[in-house]
């Protein structure tokens, strides 16, 4: 072989290890894409329930967005530790507060922040909301409340809250 056959060769397989290479930057960053749209679908999935369970306020809707190791920061009385202990939760002031309502409940997507990395996101930032002790009770405006959740992806692609606390 000849020096230019040679020097053409090696500049033919650089060429392709580029090729290659470049490809498979663009097909691993179109893959982040998919799976970063993915899982804020999903992420919004879980607000949607958030809002339809917090209005409802069934304790087993409540429940089950859940981690199985959630931990209720702001809970009454101090954190709450695991799905059985929400539930629990949940279900205790249901029966207590029969009559409680949440007339408004509201989080400001707009301005929250939201991070994922792996199979965590965290979220910070505002709700809204206002409520109703009783049936003859007037309605109690809370106001705009700062807060933060970290949430867990589940093996089937959804989320839920590994822990939820307000400021």
């Amino acid at each position: 072989m000849t020096r230019i056959s040679v020097l053409m060769m090696l500049v033919f397989l650089a060429g392709l290890g580029i090729g290659l290479f470049t490809q498979s930057a663009v097909l691993a960053a179109s893959q982040q894409a998919d799976t970063r749209a993915a899982d804020l679908a999903a992420i919004e999935r879980l607000h949607r329930a958030d809002e339809e369970c917090t209005l409802s306020q069934d304790p087993a809707c409540l429940t089950v967005l859940w981690s199985d190791n959630g931990v209720k920061v702001d809970a009454p009385g101090g954190p709450l530790v695991g799905i059985k202990a929400l539930g629990e939760m949940y279900a205790k002031a249901r029966a207590q507060y029969r009559e409680f309502k949440v007339l408004k409940y509201a989080r400001d997507y707009k301005t929250m922040q939201t991070a994922i990395v792996d199979e965590w996101a965290i979220e910070v930032g505002y709700t809204d909301a206002t409520i109703k002790m009783s049936a003859n009770a007037e309605p109690i405006n809370i106001p705009r409340t700062k807060g933060v959740r970290l949430l867990k992806r589940q093996p089937d692609g959804s989320w839920k809250f590994a822990l939820v606390g307000l400021k």
